[in-house]
C-alpha cells in the first residue's frame, strides 16, 4: 500500500469512526489529503460546508497537534465542547482560563496529550506561545477566518496580518487558510500573507440549495418579520440583523412583547452582557436574537433556520456570510430581508461622507453597487449571488422569491425622466418624500412656499400611486441615476447618468412591485420547512436537551437536527443500526445510544396510524429515559444505577461535565465484568490507566457495596 492510500485510509476511518460520517462531502477528501500528506492550502468553502473536518481530520492523522487560529473565544469553545464529545483531545488557550488552566493546557500540550489546540491571533504571537510550540510537535496550522487577513476583507483584523510570522517560524509544518468568502483580491492578500504561493486553491461552490432567499418591499418591517416568523418559524431559533442599536433594542423589546423569545445584541453593550446572550442563543432551543453585525462570525449553532435582515448589510461578501448562518445542518432554512428607499438612500449618504482613502472609496461603492443588483433584480437571486463569486449557474434556482415569484418588468422610462426631472428643477436639495409631492400635485405648505407649484413637473405623475413612485425613486437610486448628498440631508441628486434619460437616449426598465403575499402564500412558500410538528423529533430534542444541560454542553454538541432527523428516517432497532446513521460517532454511540435508541424504539413499538398517539408514545419513552427507567428495563440494573450517581458527584466536585468523567459505556462494562482488583479494572474498554488512578479506588469500593 502506498503512503498515499495509507493516508487516504486512516483519514476515512477518523471520518467514520470519530465523526460517524461514512463518506466526505464534495471537496473534502482531497483538502484533507494534501495536508495530510504535508501539503499548504488556501480553502474556500461556504459556511455550513464543513471547513473544520479539513484541518480536524489531517490533525488527527498527522502525529503531533494541530493548531487552529480562530477569531473568536464563543467559536473556539463550542468547536473544543463538540470535539470532546467525540472523544479527541481538543483544548483552547485564550483569556478566559486562570492562569493555572492555561499552564495546564501548556503542559497538556508538551506532553502531547491534545490533538487540537485552539488559540487567538493575539495569543498565537506572543513569545511565549511562539516559544512554546516551538517545543512541540505540530501536526499542522490551520488559520480560520483567514478573510481577516486582507484589508479588503469585509472582517479586517490588523492582528491577522501578523500571522505573516509563521511561515518563517514554523516552515517544515502544513498551512491551512480558511475563508467562506473571499473575492480575487482577498484571496491574493490571504497567499501573500501567509506565504501560500504555489499552494492549491480548493474553491468549492458557493451555492446553499437549502437557503431560501427573498427581499421584500420595506413596509412595516417589524410587524412584517412577526408575521414572518410566526407563519413560518414559530419555535425556531432565528437572528434578525439591525444598523443600528436603537433599532436592536426596539426589535427586540417589540418581539419579546407579542409572545417571541428574543434577546439585544450589539457592541454597547458590556461583554459580560454580550457573552451572555451569545451563551443562551447556543444552549437553548427556539431563541431569536437581534444583533448588529457584532454578533455572528464564530457562532457555530447549527440549527438556526432563518437569518432576517431589516436593514441593508454593507456588501455582497457581509450578506452571504451573515445569510450563511443559517441551515448550516444542511435542512432548510431562509435568507429573509426588506428593503426600502431609504436603506438605499443611508447606504449612499454613509458611502459620500466616508473618511477612507479614495480607492477603499471605490471599492466600498463597487460592492454596494453589487448588492443593490442584487436586491432589484428580476433574475434568479441565487444565480445573482454565485456570478459575484465568480459561478456560474444555468437557469433558475427554484428556491429564491424571483423564482418562485418571477416579478413583472415594465417600460418606466417616463416616469423614471419625470422623476430626474423634478430633481434637478428643484436643485437636487430635496428628499424622496418632497419630490413625491410635486410629481402628484401635492400643494403642500412647504411646497407652495418655496414655488415648487409652478415647476413644469408639478402634477405630471398623478397617475402612480406614492408608494409606486417611492419603489421608482428607490430603483433609480439603486441603479445609480440617482444619489444622496454629501452633507447628509437625505437629498435625492441626479448623477451624469441621468443625462441619457433626460434626453431620451437611454430606456429604464424596472421592477414592478409585487403586492405583499399572503400568510396562506408565505407558507406555500416555505416548502416544507420542518417547524417541530413531528412528536417524535420534539421527543429527540427533548431528550438532547436534557443530555446537553447535564453535560454543561450545547444542544447540538449531543447531536444536530439532520442528524436526529436521519435517525427518525432510518429508524434503527439495534445500536449497531444506529450507529449506521449519519452523525452518530462510536462515542456518542457509546454515551448516548441506548437512550435514543429508547426513544426512538419505544415510539415506533408505541405506534399508532394516529400521528398522536405515536407521539403520546414517544413522549413517555422521553419521560422513561429523564427517570432512568430505560437504564432499568435495558439491565444495567442498581450498580449502574449507583456508578452514574458517583460520576454525577464527581463531576460536581471537579467542576468538569460528567461525560469527561466517563462515558455510559466503560459505566456499563463495569457493571457487566465487575472487576475485583486493579488488573481487572483496567482490563475494562474506556478504563486507562489514567481513570484507574483517579478512580479505581472508588469504582473497586462500588463494585463490592452492589455484589
Amino acid at each position: 500500500m502506498t503512503v498515499t492510500a495509507d493516508v487516504s485510509a486512516q483519514s476515512l476511518q477518523v471520518l467514520q469512526t470519530v465523526f460517524g460520517y461514512d463518506r466526505f462531502r464534495h471537496g473534502q477528501a482531497e483538502i484533507v489529503q494534501t495536508l495530510a500528506s504535508g501539503g499548504n492550502a488556501l480553502v474556500l468553502m461556504p459556511t455550513g460546508g464543513g471547513k473544520s473536518l479539513c484541518y480536524q481530520i489531517p490533525s488527527l492523522v498527522r502525529p503531533g497537534t494541530g493548531i487552529v487560529v480562530s477569531p473568536l473565544i464563543a467559536l473556539m469553545k463550542d468547536q473544543v465542547d463538540a470535539l470532546r464529545e467525540n472523544g479527541v483531545r481538543a483544548a483552547y488557550l485564550n483569556s478566559t482560563l486562570s492562569p493555572q488552566e492555561a499552564r495546564d493546557v501548556e503542559t497538556a500540550l508538551l506532553a502531547g496529550e491534545l490533538d487540537l489546540l485552539y488559540v487567538a491571533p493575539e495569543r498565537l504571537l506572543l513569545p511565549r506561545t511562539i516559544q512554546l510550540l516551538d517545543r512541540t510537535p505540530l501536526a499542522l496550522i490551520a488559520i480560520d477566518e483567514a478573510h481577516c487577513v486582507s484589508q479588503w476583507g469585509h472582517d479586517f483584523r490588523p492582528e491577522y496580518q501578523g500571522l505573516s510570522v509563521l511561515p518563517g517560524y514554523f516552515p517544515q509544518v502544513p498551512r491551512v487558510a480558511l475563508t467562506a468568502t473571499a473575492d480575487d483580491r482577498t484571496r491574493a492578500d490571504i497567499v501573500r500573507v501567509l506565504e501560500l504561493e504555489g499552494a492549491p486553491q480548493f474553491v468549492a461552490s458557493f451555492d446553499r440549495p437549502n437557503l431560501q432567499y427573498r427581499v421584500a418591499q420595506k413596509a412595516s418591517p417589524k410587524t412584517q418579520l412577526l408575521e414572518f416568523i410566526r407563519s413560518e418559524h414559530p419555535g425556531d431559533a432565528g437572528i434578525v440583523y439591525c444598523l443600528s442599536r436603537n433599532s436592536v433594542e426596539q426589535t427586540a423589546q417589540w418581539l419579546a412583547a407579542q409572545g417571541v423569545p428574543a434577546l439585544a445584541y450589539h457592541a454597547g453593550l458590556s461583554v459580560r452582557e454580550r457573552n451572555a446572550v451569545q451563551e443562551r442563543f447556543i444552549r437553548e432551543e427556539g431563541l431569536v436574537v437581534v444583533a448588529t453585525v457584532a454578533f455572528g462570525m464564530g457562532i457555530d449553532k447549527p440549527n438556526v433556520r432563518f437569518v432576517a435582515h431589516l436593514d441593508l448589510p454593507k456588501s455582497i461578501e457581509g450578506y452571504y456570510q451573515e445569510t450563511g448562518r443559517a441551515g448550516r445542518d444542511g435542512l432548510p432554512g431562509t435568507a429573509w430581508m426588506v428593503y426600502g428607499l431609504q436603506d438605499v438612500v443611508n447606504m449612499r449618504r454613509m458611502l459620500a461622507q466616508s473618511a477612507a482613502p479614495p480607492e477603499i472609496q471605490r471599492q466600498e461603492s463597487a460592492k454596494l453597487d453589487a448588492l443593490l443588483a442584487y436586491c432589484e433584480t428580476a433574475k434568479c437571486r441565487r444565480s445573482v449571488l454565485l456570478s459575484y463569486f465568480g459561478e456560474a449557474r444555468e437557469g433558475g434556482c427554484g428556491n429564491c422569491d424571483t423564482c418562485l415569484t418571477p416579478p413583472t418588468i415594465w417600460d418606466a422610462t417616463r416616469p423614471a425622466q419625470m422623476a430626474l426631472s423634478a430633481a434637478v428643477r428643484t436643485g437636487n436639495r430635496f428628499g424622496a418624500g418632497h419630490l413625491i409631492d410635486v410629481l402628484r400635485g401635492n400643494a403642500t405648505e412647504r411646497l407652495t412656499t418655496l414655488g415648487h407649484d409652478r415647476l413644469p413637473t408639478f402634477g405630471v405623475g398623478k397617475t402612480l400611486s406614492e408608494t409606486e413612485w417611492r419603489s421608482v425613486f428607490r430603483q433609480l437610486t439603486a441603479l445609480g441615476y440617482l444619489t444622496t448628498d454629501a452633507e447628509g440631508h437625505g437629498s435625492l441628486v441626479a448623477t451624469g447618468r441621468a443625462r441619457g434619460v433626460l434626453k431620451g437616449e437611454e430606456p429604464v426598465s424596472l421592477r414592478a412591485e409585487a403586492a405583499l403575499p399572503t400568510r396562506d402564500e408565505r407558507r406555500r412558500a416555505a416548502r416544507g420547512q420542518p417547524h417541530g410538528a413531528d412528536p417524535l423529533f420534539d421527543a429527540l430534542r427533548t431528550l438532547r436537551l436534557s443530555l446537553a444541560r447535564e453535560h454543561g454542553v450545547p444542544p447540538y454538541v449531543i447531536f444536530h437536527d439532520a442528524t436526529l432527523r436521519a435517525m427518525i428516517e432510518a429508524a434503527p432497532r439495534t445500536l449497531a443500526q444506529l450507529g449506521a446513521v449519519s452523525g452518530v460517532g462510536q462515542r456518542k454511540l457509546d454515551s448516548y445510544g441506548e437512550q435514543f435508541l429508547a426513544v426512538l424504539t419505544g415510539a415506533e413499538l408505541g405506534a399508532a396510524p394516529d400521528p398522536a398517539e405515536r407521539g403520546m408514545a414517544s413522549n413517555r419513552a422521553v419521560l422513561d429515559v429523564l427517570k432512568g427507567g430505560a437504564g432499568k428495563a435495558s439491565g444495567a440494573g442498581e450498580l449502574v444505577s449507583a456508578l452514574k450517581a458517583w460520576r454525577t458527584a464527581t463531576a460536581q466536585e471537579t467542576g468538569r461535565p460528567s461525560f469527561t468523567v466517563m462515558n455510559n459505556a466503560t459505566l456499563e462494562a463495569i457493571a457487566a465484568r465487575r472487576p475485583r482488583t486493579e488488573a481487572d479494572l483496567l482490563a475494562v474498554p474506556g478504563m486507562g490507566p489514567g481513570r484507574a488512578e483517579h478512580y479505581g479506588e472508588a469504582l473497586l469500593r462500588l463494585v463490592r457495596e452492589h455484589a
